[in-house]
């Protein structure tokens, strides 16, 4: 069978005029060549994206997480509902390494942003499908800039699975937002994870009807917590509010703290330099997923695993001699 033609690529000029030019269908298939596992579509999303570089890195890049029934999907429809509303262009990616396992619920998720779904001022992309989750993140990442360089000035990334995911959302955005439940039974919930440790605010859902009392109650507490630990930023204390996704209430509140944030963080050249960081790290973990990626595509190395990894698991060879023999074959 002879190879792929060359006329089997996309034509990256023609997407990526198409992306500047703001082309939703088009914006769609460039995510699609990105999240391609087609070693030289992946080639051509890297000269996609680097095409795009000059007009990346202009838009407000938030990281949301939650608990399980917080509302995130609620909110984020809200939130980006708000903003497209006074005149943004939001776009809405996720980052759920758990739907390798189980398929996700991001596009149950996306039919609950009722409103932002059918805005035409809004682009909502679910997450790549399968992938390790560092994988997943850097995907994740490149949708963001062909997203920034199509004019969507916020974007908002929304982590489903828990943990290590949720420290790749922070890694990736300039503010990262943690949704919590009133009188959940444990208002510390979070600290438990570390997920506040890593917040620059939190903000209580559900505050409405019955639940008011309880979600002041609950932002007391996080107050209370917040005392105790380290900021991230010393130009930035995190602060706690309560809002209704339900109602509206208190969301522009929220956007207003994120801009405050955004304007400290400026003005002190943290957020440049956050963001440089950023790019370093985003460097490794995509050059840890092109190793790992060797290691599941290499028919030779693939043959050689089970058999180390039955030595190590019998205790005939120690993992670090298992890691060099791994290593060697790799040739690094």
């Amino acid at each position: 069978m002879s190879a792929r033609s060359p006329s089997s690529l996309p034509d990256l000029a023609k997407l990526a005029r198409g992306i500047r030019a703001g082309e939703r269908a088009v914006i769609a298939r460039a995510i699609t060549l990105v999240e391609s596992r087609r070693a030289d579509h992946q080639k051509a999303a890297r000269r996609l994206v680097q095409e795009l570089l000059p007009s990346t890195g202009k838009a407000v890049r938030v990281g949301i997480t939650g608990v399980p029934g917080v509302g995130k999907s609620t909110t984020i429809d809200a939130l980006g509902t708000f903003l497209t509303t006074a005149g943004h262009k939001v776009a809405v990616l996720a980052v759920d390494p758990s739907s390798a396992r189980s398929g996700g619920s991001i596009l149950a998720d996306k039919t609950r942003m009722a409103q932002l779904a059918g805005d035409p001022n809004a682009f909502v992309r679910p997450s790549p499908s399968s992938g390790t989750l560092g994988g997943v993140a850097a995907k994740t990442r490149e949708s963001m800039l062909i997203c920034e360089a199509a004019g969507y000035d916020v974007v908002l990334v929304e982590t489903i699975g828990t943990g290590q995911s949720e420290t790749m959302v922070a890694d990736m955005t300039d503010f990262f937002l943690v949704l919590m439940l009133p009188g959940a039974g444990d208002e510390l919930q979070g600290l438990k994870k570390g997920v506040v440790e890593i917040a620059d605010m939190i903000a209580i859902n559900k505050a409405d009807g019955d639940n008011v009392a309880r979600a002041k109650a609950a932002a007391a507490e996080y107050r209370a917590a917040l005392h105790i630990l380290s900021p991230r930023s010393t130009s930035w204390s995190p602060p706690v509010i309560t809002y209704s996704a339900l109602t509206d209430a208190g969301i522009g509140d929220l956007w207003a703290a994120i801009l405050d944030h955004r304007k400290r963080m400026t003005e002190s050249g943290e957020l440049d330099a956050r963001r440089r960081e950023q790019q370093v790290k985003w460097m490794w973990a995509m050059l840890e997923d092109r190793v790992f990626a060797r290691l599941r595509s290499d028919p030779a190395l693939k043959a050689k695993l089970p058999r180390i990894e039955a030595a190590v698991a019998e205790g005939r060879i120690s993992p670090a001699v298992a890691v060099d023999e791994i290593a060697g074959a790799l040739g690094v």
